[in-house]
């Protein structure tokens, strides 16, 4: 009922999952990432400890490919759970089982790891891998839209449109960006336009936010204005 993207870019080491399906409020349950450590997608018949605990095993030191087997293992509904990840090495691993709904499959490339279930067909994996591999060129939120718009041209969910979300990382414990069109119309546009209204001020006021490195941040108010007048001076 889903398909997702899980990317690493490569610029700034910011991991990413973008995910659209047929299906409400899919941000809630499918992307899980933790910074410097790796990034999860379950999906298709949802498990989503499948997200928190594989978490906790790649903190653990565990390879992607042992994480799903560990996971799988005691879960008896396996054969109906699709999921993906990407440890902050790059290593990807993928588990579709026997009984998600066609079609349904997985493909990595450079960087990056799509997988679906219950689409219209592998062109949907296919063209959205195509696009993030085309538009390297575009800032990594962008890219990871571009890389979704693609795949829903091919055919995306086969039942329709209705949640899209976005998840992206840096090296701190709070997300650099957490979007999630819960129910919409046309979601993956609805994420698009949400995505180009937190540049106005949230990516810029980020930068002042507290950091394990600096627990304070940037408290004076005077010079947070400033910097985001100046983002936005030097997006005009």
């Amino acid at each position: 009922m889903t398909w997702s993207i899980i990317a690493r870019d490569s610029a700034t080491g910011q991991l990413g999952i973008a995910v659209a399906t047929r299906f409400f409020a899919v941000g809630a349950l499918v992307p899980h990432i933790a910074p410097g450590i790796g990034a999860i997608a379950t999906q298709a018949l949802v498990n989503p400890y499948y997200g928190i605990d594989g978490l906790t095993l790649l903190r653990d030191g565990n390879s992607p490919h042992d994480v799903i087997a560990a996971l799988i293992a005691p879960d008896g509904g396996r054969e109906s759970r699709q999921v993906h990840m990407m440890d902050a090495k790059g290593r990807i691993a993928a588990h579709s089982g026997k009984d998600c709904i066609d079609w349904f499959g997985h493909i990595a490339g450079d960087g990056f790891s799509i997988a679906g279930n219950m689409l219209a067909g592998p062109a949907v994996l296919d063209d959205t891998a195509r696009a993030y591999a085309a538009n390297a060129a575009l800032p990594f939120a962008e890219r990871l839209i571009r890389a979704m718009f693609a795949g829903e041209a091919a055919g995306g969910d086969k039942r329709g449109k209705q949640s899209a979300a976005m998840l992206i990382h840096g090296s701190e414990e709070w997300p650099l960006l957490d979007l999630r069109v819960d129910d919409h119309i046309d979601p993956l546009r609805e994420l698009e336009r949400l995505e180009a209204v937190s540049r106005e001020h949230w990516v810029p006021f980020r930068d002042f936010m507290p950091t394990r490195d600096n627990p304070t941040g940037t408290s004076d108010r005077a010079r947070i204005d400033a910097g985001i007048a100046a983002a936005k001076a030097g997006r005009e």
